[in-house]
């Protein structure tokens, strides 16, 4: 068995890596950029190696670096995570040069269907089903144009060396194409330092299915069911679950007997995963393999109970696997949630700085959490923005939701923009609790960006009696103040006024008259509302009872008011007495400064270009900059006709968000 491994990647996947190496005897190494000195994964392990600056390239992406690890720890073998050298032959082809074992396929089984080019060739003789597409590097835009006319619009642009959903731009017109393939190239070649790009037929409105493979070096190879992928936004996944409602038995084992043909064609060896298109006539299309760990592998394992990290470390040691494709079993749904530092009201953009409260939801048999931060940690501008995953199990696909939507309320994070209240209304969204999902979902269902839903009036009255009972426990503690002089203590009323989104709710509140501390009656207008919580003021989750019905609320301060969080909303609340409301009422509201001239950054990152200099005329859709961030490349483009009268950045400047880049006359 192996004897020590260093986990060559960062965050959540490494703490997870090492819960199973702990659990089997095996001491872990964890290795660590400047930017991650205090990151969570640090002092989880046995012993961690600094590796260099903040920048991947000079630090997970150094191989020379992760070797010196190995040998200054003795680690006899590297488990790579997924991202960072997880796909990367020359990784695994110089730590068998250096006598370490690669918990991963050969190079040689990675140079095959790693490159998408030739995975698509090599499923083809493998007889899986692919997408018509033309498989040579394309770098040219003329020959881009003859090409894209003989596979037909719309198509898709993809790195040949890409993953995690990087690489990739779907073009429906002439016109984009070369743009489209300028960016995706560049982007390719910042990810991968491969600027190969290939063209492929876009099939509209599929389903995405992964099929999770294992084969050992024995030549054993097993499918381990399917991970429904569909929601998604930019190619990167948001949900994911396992099984696929889209899916019976007899499609089940066509799917997974043709990923475990193509894996047995090549001897793959270790867990590999398969993507696949799937149509509303149940044809499915190879789109690549990836010979890596999944983020979503956690669906897979509740609802097969296989650890897939324990059989990659046992088939990297030389075992065989140790069950049967007949032994597989599927018992229950499961459902992973990805918790990003991102502001869905602002079109998804990546969000950077310090954490400054973070509660998550409590694990349990049913409920698994893989937290990549902590309070106080920093979520940096260099890496992947993903602060959490949590994976809850049921045994239907309605249990599993409900239990995602409680494990959902029950986070607090406070510093950074985050996905929580997008990711909660998603679990309440017709569409996807009928089951009714395409890659086009989030597209299709928000198409204006993500706006929460208007409360309703069942909300609404929640939202009062929270409110109401947090202010009053703030209320009833302030009048413990010690040393006030005697006829200056503090009453407090029953009548208030509790303000939500601009609207004002009178109410009378009294407390229970046999358990005064327990909670509250509350009046409001023809309506009778009781509730009741032990929350204690600066508890960031709320538990509670109203009308006998059990809620969970993120809650905090909010200067005079609060803000909660609850079934994906989020609602800013101030409760007045009664005459300081009316009196709020008339109060001037203070009005944003015009930034009309000015070109702002979206997001925090590093400005890499400027298309326009001082003196420049622009018009709409004129490009001004580019704008890189979490590993993607964003065009800013002008929405209005106007000369550039000042440029306040340039190229290679960090930026912060609404800082400013250029400015019009």
């Amino acid at each position: 068995m192996i004897k020590k491994i260093l986990i060559a990647n960062r965050g959540e996947i490494v703490l997870r890596i090492n819960r199973t190496a702990k659990r089997m005897g095996i001491p872990t190494v964890a290795v660590y950029s400047d930017a991650d000195r205090y990151s969570i994964h640090v002092p989880a392990c046995d012993e961690a190696v600094h590796i260099g600056p903040a920048p991947a390239k000079e630090s997970y992406l150094n191989i020379d670096k992760i070797i010196a690890a190995c040998r200054e720890t003795g680690a006899d073998a590297v488990h790579p995570g997924y991202g960072f050298l997880a796909e990367n032959a020359t990784f695994a082809r110089a730590l068998k040069a250096a006598g370490i074992t690669f918990i991963g396929p050969s190079a040689e089984v990675m140079d095959l269907l790693g490159d998408k080019i030739t995975a698509n060739e090599e499923a083809i003789k493998a007889g899986v089903p692919t997408v018509p597409a033309h498989l040579e590097a394309v770098r040219d835009a003329v020959r881009a144009r003859e090409i894209a006319r003989d596979v037909g619009y719309p198509i898709i642009l993809k790195a040949s060396a890409g993953g995690g959903g990087k690489g990739i731009r779907v073009v429906r017109a002439e016109a984009e194409l070369a743009e489209a393939l300028r960016l995706t190239a560049s982007e390719a070649q910042s990810s991968f330092g491969d600027d190969r790009v290939f063209i492929q037929r876009f099939i509209e409105r599929p389903r995405h299915i992964e099929i999770q493979v294992l084969g050992d070096a024995q030549g054993n190879v097993v499918y381990l069911g399917e991970r429904e992928c569909s929601i998604q936004r930019r190619h990167q996944k948001v949900i994911e679950e396992a099984p696929s409602v889209a899916v019976d038995a007899a499609l089940r084992r066509r799917m997974g007997e043709a990923g475990a043909a193509l894996a047995r064609a090549v001897g793959y060896t270790t867990a590999g995963t398969l993507e696949f298109m799937l149509d509303a006539e149940d044809n499915f299309y190879f789109l690549e393999m990836n010979t890596r760990l999944q983020v979503e592998h956690s669906v897979t394992e509740f609802i097969t109970g296989i650890d897939i990290v324990e059989w990659m470390i046992r088939v990297a040691a030389g075992e065989p696997l140790g069950f049967r494709q007949d032994h597989i079993q599927l018992k229950g749904w499961a459902i992973e949630s990805r918790i990003y530092a991102e502001d869905p009201n602002r079109g998804f953009l990546p969000s950077t700085g310090r954490i400054v409260r973070y509660t998550s939801a409590k694990e349990d048999r049913d409920v698994r959490v893989d937290n990549g931060v902590y309070e106080g940690g920093e979520v940096s501008m260099f890496y992947d923005p993903m602060i959490a995953k949590v994976t809850t199990w049921g045994r239907d696909r309605d249990s599993a939701v409900a239990l995602m939507r409680r494990s959902l309320d029950e986070f607090h994070i406070n510093g950074v923009a985050h996905n929580l209240a997008f990711l909660t209304a998603l679990m309440a969204n017709p569409r996807f609790l009928a089951g009714d999902m395409t890659t086009n979902f989030i597209a299709e269902e928000y198409p204006d960006g993500f706006v929460p839903a208007p409360l309703d009036e069942g909300q609404i009255d929640n939202i009062v009696a929270v409110a109401a009972l947090m202010h009053l426990r703030y209320t009833y503690r302030a009048t413990k103040t010690a040393g006030v002089m005697r006829g200056f203590e503090r009453t407090i009323p029953n009548a208030w006024a509790v303000v939500v989104e601009g609207t004002h709710y009178p109410v009378e509140v009294t407390p229970f008259a046999d358990r005064p501390g327990e909670g509250f009656n509350i009046a409001l207008d023809d309506r009778k509302l009781t509730i009741r919580s032990d929350w204690k003021p600066g508890d960031p989750v709320l538990r509670c009872m109203i009308r006998r019905a059990q809620h969970r609320f993120g809650v905090e301060r909010r200067g005079l008011g609060y803000r909660l969080f609850h079934l994906g909303s989020e609602t800013d609340v101030v409760v007045y007495r009664r005459r300081v409301a009316e009196l709020a009422k008339i109060v001037p509201q203070r009005k944003p400064r015009d930034m009309s001239k000015y070109v702002l950054s979206p997001m925090p990152g590093m400005l890499k270009s400027l298309a326009v200099a001082t003196g420049d005329r622009v018009g709409p859709d004129s490009e001004i900059a580019v704008v890189e961030a979490m590993k993607m490349e964003n065009v800013l483009k002008s929405v209005r006709y106007g000369s550039i009268a000042k440029l306040h950045a340039k190229p290679g400047d960090t930026l912060a968000v609404g800082q400013i880049i250029a400015e019009f006359e």
